[in-house]
């Protein structure tokens, strides 16, 4: 049951963009008949072309992501706000904090660790003061990670089988292209790290989203740019492992959600994610070259020289891929953990669609209308600057299964 107090249910902030125009296209859809739902961004003339384009009646709002007072308006007018406009350090700030003065669910899809560090550090408090539940990664970074390891999690203690240890994500499969605002996002924290090296620490500290740094176990060496043999996660796996681009942010995403369940995944419990890059007598060459490519793209971003190229030659913002090719994407992820009683578990998260745009879509508006139409299911929270998996939790993986997600746990 949602709340009458406000406008709207849900506001999707950014709606021309073109993650933007997938995540309405996908609340038109499957939206409940009668979710009162508004479209805003800085162009009426967009956003009316937009609604035209959905054939929907719903309003339109206007407001500039830098001006304080209209994101206040904004949060104010909505149970829920959707914003795909980043990078969020750069226009994300003053709406994550509208939301939380104003009692507002709030949802994005930032992959950048900076900003939510601060999200966390200028929000956290004041949203468990209003109730509002501030969710960042409501995307492919980070759901399938979070929600995998909270249903690995809840079998495992449905089962009385202990507290996870060495876990793992392996990637499986995947196909899709990489979202011209995630690269932008890279950009910009690039930026940030060369104005700023002391953000340097923030950004490599595998607990840089924890709510307590300090209270965090000494677990030793926790890489994201690790090769190693598929075996070594699983005696069922074969060929090797390579680094995943989004490991250094969906990994800090799940320590968090551990952290704010007060360490209910074990105060051993270890998370990486790395890539299959198949199990042919290529792949330990082919593990190695896109750990190399991760490095090479990373320090190309931060040189003026091979920034130049590589800003004309990757995705730019507001660009994606065609439909047809969207349809076409799909991803599978399977988690791998040893528990204290040395049983084995497994989980898998598994979608159609191109992970960054159609697959995020789904994720993105699902996030929203479960908090604005779910309430009784959600966990129970004060508020706060939250996860997927503390926010939203069971009321969401009970959305995406319903959306074609596969998203389940089994013993091995």
């Amino acid at each position: 049951m949602s709340d009458r107090s406000r406008d709207f249910e849900v506001i999707v902030y950014g709606a021309t963009g073109f993650v933007g125009v997938l995540v309405a296209r996908h609340l038109a859809g499957y939206a409940p008949a009668g979710t009162r739902i508004a479209l805003a961004g800085r162009s009426a003339v967009k956003l009316e072309a937009v609604k035209s384009q959905l054939n929907v009646d719903w309003p339109i709002l206007v407001a500039d992501s830098a001006d304080q007072a209209a994101m206040a308006t904004l949060a104010g007018r909505a149970h829920v706000v959707i914003t795909t406009v980043g990078p969020y350090a750069k226009y994300g700030r003053a709406l994550a904090n509208a939301c939380a003065a104003a009692g507002t669910d709030y949802v994005d899809l930032t992959g950048e660790v900076l900003f939510a560090r601060d999200s966390i550090d200028e929000n956290h408090e004041l949203a468990r003061g209003t109730g509002a539940r501030i969710v960042h990664s409501c995307g492919f970074d980070s759901i399938p990670s979070d929600l995998g390891v909270h249903v690995l999690h809840k079998l495992i203690a449905a089962d009385g089988a202990g507290e996870l240890t060495d876990t793992t994500l392996v990637v499986t499969r995947m196909q899709g292209g990489v979202s011209g605002g995630t690269i932008d996002s890279m950009r910009n924290q690039v930026d940030v790290l060369k104005k700023d090296p002391t953000l340097r620490r923030v950004a490599a500290s595998p607990y840089s989203l924890s709510p307590d740094r300090q209270a965090e176990p000494k677990l030793g060496r926790q890489s994201d740019m690790d090769t190693f043999p598929a075996s070594e996660v699983d005696p069922s796996l074969r060929g090797r492992l390579a680094p995943f681009v989004m490991a250094s942010y969906n990994t800090r995403v799940v320590r968090r959600s551990n952290a704010l369940r007060d360490w209910a995944y074990g105060r051993t419990f270890k998370y990486r994610e790395a890539m299959s890059v198949g199990a042919s007598p290529l792949s330990p060459l082919l593990a190695v070259g896109t750990k190399l490519g991760l490095g090479a793209l990373i320090m190309g971003l931060a040189m003026p020289p091979t920034r130049f190229v590589l800003d004309r030659l990757l995705p730019a913002p507001g660009t994606g891929p065609s439909e047809k090719t969207q349809q076409a994407g799909h991803f599978t992820m399977d988690i791998f953990t040893v528990t204290t009683t040395g049983a084995r578990y497994t989980a898998r998260v598994r979608a159609k669609g191109d992970p960054g745009y159609a697959a995020t879509a789904v994720m993105l508006g699902e996030s929203a209308l479960a908090l604005a139409l779910d309430r009784a299911a959600l966990p129970q929270s004060e508020g706060g600057v939250l996860t997927p998996a503390t926010a939203i939790g069971d009321a969401l993986v009970d959305r995406l299964r319903q959306a074609g997600f596969e998203i389940t746990a089994r013993k091995l």
